[in-house]
């Protein structure tokens, strides 16, 4: 059976910044070998929507910004850095970036945690018409689709991390 500090190692950065949840997961029992993306998922997505509101919003709140002061600071996590990339966001003209500045601002202010989208599969166009249309959600149709996306983002990193 792998070790706690093994898993809480590999899988502790899976949710953004938040190792209590693979810690959690593994000290329930809810990890069985072999290692499935969709197991870990699971045992990961059981132990995030069992953690309290302030935890939750914790795990929200340590996402970047999309094309983000981290982006052009470099200091994304590589995983974020991977998925940013890919959707085309490290390629933004003055104007997209500007719009999407302006956006993260706005979006912040009315939810108190960033924009959170899983980009994988996405263009800068897609995420532009996400954001444009979310920014309009109640704070609790928002914070129910911001933990799906975090479920769903860590779903792709699990199958990178764990191909089957």
């Amino acid at each position: 059976m792998i070790s706690r500090a093994e898993f809480v190692s590999r899988f502790g950065g899976v949710f953004e910044y938040s190792p209590f949840i693979a810690e959690r997961a593994y000290d329930q029992g809810l990890v069985s070998e072999p290692l499935t993306a969709s197991g870990v998922h699971d045992a990961l997505c059981t132990v995030f929507r069992a953690a309290s509101d302030a935890e939750r919003l914790g795990v929200l709140r340590k996402h970047p910004d999309l094309a983000g002061k981290l982006a052009v600071s470099g200091d994304l996590t590589e995983e974020s850095r991977r998925e940013q990339a890919g959707a085309g966001l490290d390629r933004l003209t003055p104007e997209e970036h500007t719009e999407f500045t302006e956006l993260n601002s706005a979006y912040i202010e009315k939810f108190q945690f960033p924009f959170i989208i899983a980009v994988s599969g996405l263009n800068k166009d897609d995420i532009l018409a996400a954001f444009k249309s979310r920014i309009d959600n109640s704070a609790e149709e928002e914070l129910a689709t911001a933990c799906l996306q975090v479920e769903k983002i860590a779903g792709f990193r699990l199958q990178s991390l764990l191909a089957e």
